[in-house]
């Protein structure tokens, strides 16, 4: 995502739909056919990909869990995936 901050503005169809700006597409990291979400905050919005936020707000509720599996490296990620599809395979 751009680091420049910037503003640009689009005008509100009929029907309430907005064509997203080029640059602000770019700036969010979304093409043709992705999903965007709106974050409602009083009378401020954010528009955000919806990837990204779908995957934070994961991270979020998963605070911690690594740890109490025992995963503190990516290492221990990459041991636990080899082993599950080893136990997969097996069955």
């Amino acid at each position: 995502m751009a680091s420049t901050a910037f503003v640009n503005d689009a005008r509100v169809m009929a029907k309430g739909q907005v064509t997203i700006p080029k640059n602000v597409r770019a700036a969010l990291g979304v093409e043709n056919g992705d999903r965007v979400t709106f974050i409602v905050d009083g009378s401020n919005v954010r528009v955000v990909n919806s990837t990204v936020y779908a995957l934070m707000r994961l991270q979020e509720q998963m605070g911690g869990e690594a740890e109490k599996a025992g995963l503190f490296t990516e290492e221990d990620v990459a041991n636990w995936i080899t082993q599950s599809r080893r136990e997969e395979s097996a069955e």
